[in-house]
């Protein structure tokens, strides 16, 4: 990281230093609140645009397709719903971008047709109340949560932190060995697991609330055994202006963090809470299999000429696209 551009700033270096106290060193997990959170420093504390395919933003979304992203979405949750009157529910995303001052909450379903009952949008940051029946939907959040790092070394697990030293950021050891009841007794040397256990505790927070009806969310990620076993330098990376890297202390606060999620963890947390028989599907097959009159009916009314709504629909469902990469978590909990 010898670009100072990459560097931290004065700004981030001070919070950082208030943060760690002394000696100044962090948690991967407490690092990735401050770069990510901090309502100062953060990359998510900043009025800037993050999602888009210009050159000012640093990554683009399903939701980036526009309004045929909702349709799909709505007319999957339809039938997820089954015999449910859709009037009955209301639709709620959790962790859309916050909206720009007084203007209301962006969201997927944002001129989009919609059978519900009622739709609402909580923005990334803010509370959440879900009571009644509903359709709680989240679009690559669960994914913008810390994760703890792991490295196995010297014959033991070992936990990773970030320090400072004379204005630059390195990663290392904490003291002492690390103990997680999901590491392996054994691994190869310098072998990595990032552990999104944030994203475990959202989601418990978010089936924990009184609510019935329909988990959807939109997200990458791989089972525990993949994660341990076919990764061995882990899954963390960072974007910045639609560059992929793994210098993940490089600019903190400019730039997005991110790693696979565990599909074990949040499908056993859903079944905790009542709900039956949580599955993942990829994107692809998850629309195909369960908005297939939906994308019948879009494409015979696109079959002619290749405009933005058909180029929009080949990325959501195209395996080269966002069809294999992203993964679909979905379960009902009966009223």
């Amino acid at each position: 990281m010898s670009d100072p551009a990459l560097l931290p700033s004065p700004a981030f270096l001070a919070a950082f230093r208030r943060t760690a106290g002394t000696p100044a060193q962090l948690g991967f997990a407490d690092f990735m609140r401050l770069a990510l959170y901090d309502p100062e420093v953060g990359y998510y504390g900043a009025a800037r645009r993050r999602v888009g395919r210009n050159a000012e933003t640093d990554f683009y979304t399903a939701s980036t397709s526009g309004a045929v992203f909702g349709e799909l979405i709505t007319a999957a949750a339809t039938t997820l719903l089954g015999r449910a009157d859709p009037r009955e529910f209301a639709f709620v995303e959790i962790g859309a971008e916050a909206p720009a001052p007084g203007q209301p909450a962006p969201g997927i379903l944002q001129g989009v047709s919609h059978p519900f009952g009622a739709a609402r949008t909580i923005p990334l940051g803010h509370e959440m109340a879900l009571s009644g029946p509903c359709v709680v939907f989240a679009n690559e959040l669960l994914d913008a949560q810390p994760f703890e790092r792991f490295a196995f070394r010297r014959g033991g697990w070992r936990r990773l932190g970030v320090a400072e030293r004379e204005g630059r950021l390195a990663e290392g050891e904490l003291p002492g060995p690390a103990t997680a009841d999901f590491l392996p007794a054994r691994a190869p040397e310098g072998y990595l697991v990032d552990a999104p256990l944030a994203a475990t505790t959202l989601l418990e927070k978010i089936a924990a609330q009184p609510w019935t009806g329909l988990f959807l969310t939109c997200d990458y990620g791989r089972t525990l055994h993949e994660l341990l076993t076919e990764y061995p330098a882990g899954t963390a990376r960072a974007y910045h202006r639609h560059r992929q890297s793994n210098e993940l202390l490089a600019q903190p606060g400019e730039q997005d963090l991110t790693c696979h999620l565990c599909w074990d963890w949040l499908a056993d947390t859903l079944r905790r809470h009542g709900f039956v028989e949580p599955k993942v599907e990829t994107q692809e097959s998850f629309f195909v299999k369960h908005a297939g009159a939906f994308l019948a009916a879009a494409s015979a009314a696109e079959a002619k000429g290749l405009s933005q709504r058909k180029l929009a629909l080949m990325q959501l469902l195209h395996p080269a696209h966002l069809g294999q990469k992203f993964q679909v978590l979905h379960a009902n909990r009966p009223g």
